[in-house]
């Protein structure tokens, strides 16, 4: 009888690791991902500002009311206005502002170059005087004791004003910019009665001013004021009855700035347009 000599095999089942040893960490990891969100969350709502806190509940307890609030332009804080607003916007307002500088520069070099080197203005333009103030672009139509641009105390615009005026809209209607006219006299009474004074005069001339510049083409309410000074105004170094104080002055307001009217450019030495004192003018 024959030996058995089969060998013996021990099979042993492996057990699985579902995959990595389960998903019980990944539900650990995902608790802690929404922790640590959590935790900034409130951080940040933390370091808020009360009115943007109490926004924020408003929006949550009336989400509605608080929409249309928000389109009505009854925000409950000015949108935009958070913290670290202000460190944005200063150089974007320095932007601005040279932006609006240089266009203004421009707009000096275009009329003093174009308009007033045109040969139909010759006799005019050493009348004519355009510089960049504070408050925006001022261009002085200067006219003296010669009666050049209008005529001898009328608020009647002479032919050549009346094209100049023109070219100086062609030039300012491409602008963004509002527009401000000017009237202003010396004090010399005017030889028309105690019922016609300079404020009469020199708001008379502004607004003749004003009508020939938007006949020219300004847009609707570019010209948002209309002003006649007398002779409170009197050109830096000039005393209140020197004839180089009469003018009309077109200012382009710088854009996005709200200015009060300019403050006179010298001081008065006698009170204007007192007509017991103030000398007889005939040259308006």
């Amino acid at each position: 009888m024959s030996k058995d000599t089969g060998e013996i095999r021990v099979i042993k089942k492996k057990k699985g690791h579902d995959g990595h040893h389960g998903g019980a960490w990944k539900v650990a990891y995902a608790d802690f991902v929404t922790a640590m969100m959590a935790f900034f969350l409130v951080m940040w709502i933390v370091g808020l500002s009360q009115n943007i806190k109490d926004a924020i509940a408003g929006y949550f307890s009336d989400p509605i009311g608080f929409m249309e609030a928000v389109r009505q332009g009854n925000a409950p804080f000015p949108l935009g206005e958070g913290e670290g607003a202000g460190k944005e916007k200063e150089p974007l307002t320095s932007a601005r502002e040279a932006d609006e500088t240089e266009r203004l520069s421009e707009a000096k070099e275009t009329l003093e170059h174009v308009v007033l080197s045109a040969p139909e203005f010759k006799d005019l333009k050493k009348n004519v005087d355009i510089q960049l103030a504070d408050e925006g672009l001022r261009i002085d139509l200067v006219d003296g004791g010669e009666s050049l641009f209008f005529d001898s105390a009328s608020a009647a615009i002479k032919p050549a004003t009346r094209r100049l005026l023109t070219r100086i809209a062609g030039e300012l209607k491409s602008l963004p910019n509002s527009v401000v006219v000017e009237g202003h006299t010396d004090n010399r009474r005017l030889n028309r009665g105690d019922s016609y004074t300079n404020w009469e005069l020199s708001a008379d001339r502004a607004n003749s001013a004003r009508r020939v510049l938007e006949q020219s083409g300004l847009r609707p309410g570019q010209i948002t004021e209309v002003r006649g000074y007398a002779s409170m105004r009197p050109r830096r170094g000039l005393q209140p009855s020197d004839p180089g104080n009469r003018r009309v002055s077109i200012l382009v307001v710088t854009k996005g700035v709200t200015k009060k009217p300019a403050k006179p450019s010298a001081p008065a030495a006698a009170p204007a347009q007192t007509p017991a004192k103030a000398p007889v003018g005939h040259s308006h």
